[in-house]
């Protein structure tokens, strides 16, 4: 599977950021940006700012969850992207886990895009629903473990 029209899309900053703005807008507002994408792996970012900010004087969860949650689709859409069967994608579980104080940028990284594209592999070949847990683990400048996602999507074929 060699997305690199995807790929391309996903690491060219400007079009994704005005795809953000399109589909996205929160994701956007939120300055999130891609860091690293490959078919293996995903990294995005998300700055302490105004509107990321929480009472505490840290990223509000939601934001990172958001960080989180698109460095995990990023992997699924890449996969799906003008596949033959279409796939549908759906999160449907989000498991969270917090460290530490958010600050500063906060890196999440996915490295789950193998068993995404297994799960896509057979979920074309079958008319039955798969589900993949992947995790997304962010990090902050000083490369402490500041929280850890865990999503599950839910893939199926498009049958016509």
């Amino acid at each position: 599977m060699n997305n690199s029209k995807f790929q391309k899309f996903a690491n060219n900053n400007f079009l994704f950021r005005l795809y953000m703005l399109k589909v996205l807008p929160m994701a956007f507002l939120a300055g999130i940006r891609v860091k690293e994408f490959s078919e293996e792996q995903s990294v995005l970012t998300i700055k302490f700012s105004w509107l990321t900010q929480n009472p505490f004087r840290s990223i509000y969860f939601a934001c990172l969850a958001m960080a989180a949650e698109i460095s995990t689709g990023l992997l699924v859409m890449n996969g799906i992207y003008e596949s033959k069967p279409a796939v549908s994608m759906l999160v449907t579980k989000n498991q969270a886990t917090f460290f530490k104080k958010a600050v500063g940028k906060i890196s999440f990284t996915c490295l789950d895009g193998k068993m995404i594209a297994d799960a896509i592999d057979t979920a074309k070949k079958s008319s039955e629903g798969v589900v993949v847990e992947v995790k997304s683990i962010g990090v902050d400048e000083a490369g402490d473990t500041v929280a850890e996602f865990i999503f599950t999507w839910s893939l199926k074929a498009k049958v016509k």
